[in-house]
């Protein structure tokens, strides 16, 4: 079971938590740059740009320092022998000596390390680099895990191939194509989207657990969907007038926010959190870092293609693929992407390896629970009338 914390009343699981705060300090991190960029705007052009771009050396060099002080993973520690650092660092990170110990004692079940061997240092055979992982998850995959693959590298494409960051990183210019032509408002309106941006990470933090992540996904993709095309039929109204629209430019600032709200509430956070928990231990490193370099080519591709694209088929016919893309992503999602809340790893080789079937593996699953429980309550009734 996962370990949950109360926050303003409401029961939140600390895993996702440490999830969501990596998505909201790289918003923050967005919307900070956003208000720099303001601020420096008002310098002279010779130095402002140079501002925007050197002060982020400064949160690097603090990171660079931290980094220095940061311990090594427990689990690392005790696959090279290394038990009593281990053993301090998991001193300092559980909340109790007994809570210490069990985790120690999990991590060299899993290492091979007898339970008896409590020596600061052990000899440990050499371990593999994980030829024998990449088999099994590309090569001689089992359904399951064929299954569990492609929905990790799905979620992850289509989280980027929906333009998230072509509205991040080219939101000025996308208010100048929709008719806003002061630099301050282009600035104040990018200023905007990053604080949107921000505030919806926060409220999906409360979400999750209460509403599921397959309902908060759905919901959040067809939002995108619908505020990509809206946002598309704005652009292209504009585009095709002599004259300024200013209820089409209204509509277009309007849905640049709503697709920000939508991708922030639902399909940015969950991305990680459930690309992170379908995969097995044996498996989970390979398996999520394929998705993240999906994810990061992919946003590397739209990116720096977005410009060239919009200039072959217009910035209003740009958003429409965006939108398109999404829609299939909502299929995707749909169709192969079973609900993993409050699921052990244990429940994942049920509900992944039938594809478009796993309702019916589900609901198969559940008879057999439900049979099992009900032919025990029988026995013990029997017993119990024999006594």
């Amino acid at each position: 079971m996962l370990k949950k914390t109360k926050i303003w009343g409401f029961d939140i699981n600390i895993t996702f938590v440490i999830l969501y705060l990596v998505q909201v300090f790289i918003n923050s991190g967005i919307l900070l740059g956003y208000v720099s960029n303001y601020a420096f705007s008002k310098l002279p052009t010779n130095l402002g740009w140079r501002f925007m771009l050197g002060i982020g050396a400064i949160p690097s060099v603090f990171l660079a320092l931290v980094v220095l002080g940061m311990p090594e993973s427990p689990r690392w520690l005790v696959m090279q022998g290394r038990l009593g650092e281990a053993r301090k660092v998991l001193d300092k990170t559980s909340d109790s000596k007994e809570e210490s110990q069990q985790r120690l004692s999990d991590i060299k079940e899993a290492a091979g390390i007898p339970q008896d061997c409590n020596d600061d240092i052990v000899h440990v055979q050499k371990q593999s680099h994980g030829e024998g992982v990449w088999k099994e998850l590309l090569i001689y995959p089992t359904p399951a895990v064929r299954h569990i693959l492609i929905c990790g590298i799905g979620i992850h494409f289509f989280q980027q191939a929906s333009g998230i960051d072509a509205v991040v990183l080219y939101s000025p210019r996308i208010f100048e194509k929709a008719g806003i032509t002061s630099s301050n408002d282009k600035l104040l309106a990018t200023v905007a989207v990053g604080f949107t941006k921000t505030v919806f990470i926060l409220v999906a933090t409360f979400l999750l657990d209460r509403i599921g992540r397959r309902p908060l996904l759905l919901s959040s993709v067809g939002g995108m969907v619908l505020s990509l095309a809206t946002l598309g039929f704005g652009l292209t109204m504009i585009d095709h007038s002599d004259e300024k629209l200013p209820w089409a430019v209204a509509l277009s600032i309007a849905m640049v926010l709503a697709y920000v709200s939508f991708f922030s509430i639902g399909m940015g956070p969950i991305t990680w959190v459930y690309s992170s928990e379908i995969f097995p231990l044996k498996l989970r490193a390979q398996g999520t870092s394929m998705g993240v370099a999906v994810n990061r080519v992919t946003s590397g591709v739209i990116s720096t293609t977005f410009i060239l694209l919009y200039k072959a088929i217009t910035i209003g016919g740009s958003f429409f693929l965006f939108a398109g893309v999404a829609a299939v992503g909502w299929l995707f999602f749909y169709a192969c992407l079973p609900e993993t809340r409050g699921r052990t790893l244990e429940d994942m080789e049920v509900l992944f390896g039938s594809f478009f079937k796993w309702r019916s593996a589900l609901k198969d699953e559940q008879r057999k629970e439900v049979s099992s429980a009900e032919n025990g309550g029988q026995i013990q009734m029997g017993t119990k009338a024999q006594d």
